[in-house]
């Protein structure tokens, strides 16, 4: 066994029940010929709510050709527009003119993952695509990382660039910034559509009270656990931008291998290399992932207000078909189109999430009579 499968199998503890499988949310070098024989622990990880986005493949090889047919947004190494919120960079996309649509990528991913999406979407919509704070081309601020810090992201970014109603379309972490941005901000927000959702539901049975941290707790004990975590979320780190992890994230998720390409890397490996990123690495793993049971599905879902849209790949390994049939059962007002894809079927099969999303957009109410209401 390799070392970086013994780390992975060393901390399947409490202190680091889902940092194993955390390496797989940053992409490394351009190299692309090396192998893991690693198995990541899928699970875990998906069990937190919070699951890698756009940074998998299944198959031998890379193409740097586009999808066949599909138009693809140019890629900018400099991005595209920025707009500042509370003193931090935030990049977005916007192409195309009517009705708004906001695009919100998944974790370790950015707005160039909807590459297949925006220029086709674009001929009927407005279409955004923004990067959270912390990923992509925005600033990797050095803040206390959480849920409702995405949420105001996008509820401000509603109110301050996009200044209409407009649909929110998330996928992975995106997905669940999604729905607690439709929340608050109902006014604006007139339809969510979710592909593949981080999230998870409540468990009833599971114990609310913690008890009080003792002096030996707080004063020594807490601190060797924080040293503890910097030093091995550090090796992870480093690990997730070597060329063997990559490769074998690169094979988990999506199911058919056509559409990744060097494009699709480097999206993911230039924000990687930011000054912060491995800081903002640090906190998300070590303070936000392992402390997301305070926000659940069903008590977002319980004050939706607007149409839902479930686009599932069902051949997802992270968050299968049972969780989307779950929420269409919690929150009737729900759509469900079933895709053979992974986690990430807007850039695995994008002909077929575009053609169902703007077949869906097109039943809803229009701007003008959400703005006589």
């Amino acid at each position: 066994m390799s070392s970086s499968c013994a780390v992975s199998t060393s901390l399947r503890t409490e202190l680091f029940n889902s940092v194993a499988s955390s390496n797989r949310l940053i992409a490394p070098s351009r190299t692309f010929h090396y192998r893991s024989k690693c198995e990541m622990n899928r699970r875990g990880f998906a069990l937190k709510g919070i699951v890698a986005s756009g940074v998998s493949v299944m198959g031998p090889s890379l193409t740097a050709e586009p999808a066949e047919g599909v138009e693809r947004l140019a890629f900018k190494t400099d991005g595209y527009n920025f707009w500042t919120w509370r003193g931090h960079k935030i990049h977005y996309v916007v192409q195309g003119e009517g009705p708004p649509v906001v695009l919100i990528h998944g974790f370790g991913a950015s707005a160039f993952h909807w590459r297949y999406n925006i220029p086709e979407l674009a001929k009927r919509h407005k279409v955004y695509a923004i990067d959270l704070l912390g990923f992509g081309w925005s600033e990797k601020a050095i803040i206390e990382y959480d849920a409702m810090v995405w949420r105001d992201q996008v509820v401000d970014f509603l109110k301050e660039i996009v200044k209409e109603p407009a649909v929110l379309v998330g996928n992975s972490l995106g997905g669940f910034t999604a729905l607690v941005s439709a929340v608050g901000l109902p006014e604006q927000v007139v339809g969510v559509a979710l592909l593949n959702s981080a999230g998870q539901f409540g468990n009833p049975n599971s114990a609310t009270n913690k008890s009080e941290e003792s002096t030996l707790q707080k004063v020594i004990l807490k601190p060797l656990k924080e040293a503890f975590q910097r030093i091995v979320l550090g090796f992870l780190f480093w690990q997730a931008k070597q060329p063997a992890r990559i490769i074998s994230v690169l094979k988990s998720v999506y199911v058919n291998s056509s559409n990744v390409d060097d494009y699709l890397v480097e999206s993911i490996t230039i924000p990687a290399a930011d000054p912060n990123a491995g800081e903002v690495y640090y906190r998300l793993m070590s303070r936000f992932m392992l402390n997301q049971t305070q926000y659940t599905l069903d008590s977002v879902l319980s004050k939706l207000t607007c149409p839902l849209l479930l686009l599932w790949g069902d051949l997802d390994p992270w968050v299968g078909p049972a969780k989307a049939n779950r929420i269409k059962e919690f929150y009737p007002n729900t759509s469900l189109v079933n895709l053979q894809a992974g986690h990430c079927p807007h850039d695995e099969v994008p002909e077929l999430v575009n053609k169902a999303l703007l077949d869906w957009l097109s039943n809803l109410p229009t701007q003008a009579s959400l703005q006589t209401v």
